[in-house]
């Protein structure tokens, strides 16, 4: 590597590595305190890891979380190591067809419920799952992209995730048979770990525009920066909204925790729903830390929805 992208990467690696821990009691009457600031409408959810893991997503960080046996692939790994990405593209034909069986789940549609309620303004979500939107959320940001394009990093072409996979398959007959893993080992970037051998046995397929075998999950990875984009529509989404909610993220990364930042900058009050420690923790006006799943059932509950 360059010096330049050396710098990045190891800083990708740094925010990898970083360890929240817990900080700050929860509020006190958090669950009614948090029900009354959505009630008040004009939310902005922005949600993490935590919100998939009932539909069987894993997360990076809680208790089971991949990082306890899995580094994720920086952007400068996968982008100059052509080794690295074939290695990541194994891994993740494998691990893919259990992210696309994977369904919303009950605080998807909570929050659906919400937004359709008036309550919610709309949702800007850090998870790559494309659960939101098949729930039905109407607002919603993809802060990182989604696991159903691929992007080819020389031509710029874009492939659907099912497309890409079905012409894998083909150039890799039995392979999933060999190398089948439990559900529970897939990563939340959709790989599983494999050996050297599987590895190696891989055959990847080209960019069906240019023949490059420079493709890439349509999703922003560690040591990436955030689209512009992307990142001025839910900032934008953020100065409409009244509050922010954000829910079931450590806000570990600065992509996420800059919304936090910036919220209370602006004199928005800010409410945390989250199982663990959170990097904002003592800076939100209001801190339950619960389950989401449960929290949003009591919410719903209490607005009558």
């Amino acid at each position: 590597m360059d010096p330049a992208v050396k710098l990045a990467h190891e800083s990708a690696l740094r925010s990898i590595a970083r360890v929240v821990e817990e900080t700050t009691p929860p509020t006190a009457d958090a669950p009614t305190k948090v029900t009354r600031l959505i009630a008040q409408g004009g939310v902005m959810v922005l949600t993490g890891a935590g919100v998939s893991t009932d539909s069987g997503v894993p997360d990076y960080r809680g208790p089971r979380g991949s990082l306890s046996r899995h580094r994720p692939m920086t952007y400068q790994e996968f982008s100059h190591d052509p080794a690295a990405s074939h290695r990541y593209w194994a891994r993740s034909f494998v691990g893919w067809r259990v992210m696309n069986r994977a369904q919303p789940n009950r605080t998807h549609y909570a929050l659906v419920e919400l937004e359709r309620a008036g309550l919610v303004g709309g949702i800007v979500t850090q998870n790559v799952d494309g659960l939101h939107a098949q729930a039905g959320t109407g607002n919603l940001v993809t802060l990182h992209g989604n696991l159903d394009h691929v992007a080819c990093l020389d031509c710029g072409a874009l492939e659907s995730r099912p497309n890409l996979d079905a012409r894998l398959e083909g150039l890799n007959p039995r392979f999933l048979e060999r190398w089948a893993v439990a559900d529970d080992q897939v990563n939340p970037d959709g790989d599983v770990d494999l050996t050297p051998a599987a590895v190696a046995q891989f055959v990847m397929a080209g960019c069906l525009n240019c023949g490059s075998k420079k493709l890439k999950p349509d999703v922003v990875y560690f040591g990436e920066p955030v689209p512009p984009a992307r990142r001025d529509a839910a900032f934008e989404m953020l100065d409409g909204s009244k509050s922010l909610l954000v829910a079931g993220s450590s806000l570990a990364v600065m992509s996420g925790y800059r919304f936090m930042l910036h919220a209370l900058k602006t004199g928005k009050e800010v409410a945390v729903i989250n199982g663990g420690p959170g990097r904002g923790d003592a800076k939100a006006t209001y801190l339950w830390r619960t389950a989401v799943g449960p929290a949003f059932d009591y919410v719903l509950d209490e607005l009558g929805l």
